[in-house]
């Protein structure tokens, strides 16, 4: 079997960059470019006819790092390309001594995946392959700025992007102000934060419906805070759920208060449905969400003026509908599957690849 693309990535379960690779494979040419099996992303990558080789299992990581290679050299791929910042030393790994190019990936902070990776990991997976792909820039910047040894020699940029035919422009729901967030319950995603302004928001008297979807470690943590802060009749946790869309199209507008961001997906498909968005000025959201035009983007820690821009949102439906269409404008020029297609290619060529 030919082989000309392999992409490691360290799991298939619900999460941006699996979303990602996921519609970079749908809209790659399959006929020119050649893919834990209960994973979320597993049937739909299985559905594109593209080969899936699972490496999970009791293995150690040391084995799965020889089984790896023994995969690419029977392979015998022209690019391997690492999908998660923690698999970046195993596509070097698998790839010395062949002809095969490494891509490596950066996809959220830098410094903080270099940390959290541990010491060791960390490192590695920072300097090796020598070429990376990140899908923000305040991340390549902030490679290109450090002074550290632990970087790769070159990055690329390839934003995310979002599939605009199944996040649909949708009109706004006729009944009362609704806000959606969509993001894993990690600490850096600031959930608390979120509850502690829709409660001054409730304070005031104000009406504001909220969902928040996703699942993580602090679920229970979260439930407990918006208990105490007295927002049990207004928030709802649903966990995670795949008809993101429907949702989306249930909401007035979404919020992101996440201290720490790459290119996230929830702030695009919202866009992509013509829902204005407020976000803290996390990775790559300054880009995304153009300030007072398709959202409103605030400094991390200034609650105050977050909680002043939702209602400002609650209470102005007509400025939610400008900005929604403009957002969705900006989602058809900007983040299109085509792009990312191309963009990821181009990063290839730029490495020593021939298409």
């Amino acid at each position: 079997m030919k082989c000309r693309l392999l992409y490691l990535v360290g799991q298939l379960s619900p999460g941006g960059q699996e979303r990602q690779l996921s519609y970079l494979l749908r809209a790659m040419d399959r006929e020119r470019y050649r893919p834990d099996e209960d994973d979320m992303h597993v049937p739909r990558i299985r559905a594109l006819h593209i080969p899936l080789h699972s490496l999970s299992g009791s293995h150690s990581g040391i084995a799965k790092l020889g089984a790896f290679r023994q995969l690419v050299l029977r392979l015998k791929p022209e690019v391997v390309h690492s999908y998660s910042f923690y698999t970046n030393f195993a596509v070097w790994w698998a790839t010395v001594g062949t002809k095969v190019i490494p891509i490596g990936s950066i996809r959220q902070d830098f410094i903080n995946e270099r940390r959290e990776a541990g010491m060791v990991l960390g490192t590695l997976s920072a300097r090796l392959p020598a070429a990376h792909i990140s899908n923000n820039l305040a991340a390549k910047n902030t490679i290109e700025r450090s002074a550290s040894i632990s970087k790769p020699t070159r990055v690329y940029l390839v934003r995310n992007a979002v599939d605009c035919d199944q996040f649909k422009f949708r009109p706004l729901p006729l009944d009362g102000p609704s806000l959606i967030a969509v993001v894993r319950l990690y600490r850096e995603k600031r959930w608390d934060r979120l509850l502690k302004c829709v409660a001054v928001v409730a304070a005031s008297g104000l009406y504001l419906s909220v969902r928040l979807v996703g699942e993580g470690p602090l679920r229970n943590e979260l439930k407990s805070q918006a208990r105490h802060l007295g927002l049990n009749g207004l928030v709802q946790f649903l966990g995670h759920q795949d008809n993101i869309s429907a949702l989306l199209e249930d909401s007035t507008f979404l919020a992101h208060t996440a201290d720490e961001e790459g290119c996230p997906n929830a702030v695009m498909e919202a866009m992509a449905c013509g829902r204005a968005v407020v976000a803290t000025d996390a990775g790559d959201i300054p880009s995304l969400v153009e300030d007072e035009k398709t959202g409103f983007v605030v400094a991390r820690g200034d609650d105050a003026k977050l909680v002043e821009r939702l209602v400002t949102l609650i209470t102005n439906r007509d400025l939610c509908c400008r900005m929604g269409e403009a957002a969705r404008a900006k989602a058809e020029r900007q983040f299109g599957l085509d792009r990312l297609v191309n963009e990821t290619l181009d990063a290839y060529e730029r490495a020593g690849w021939s298409r």
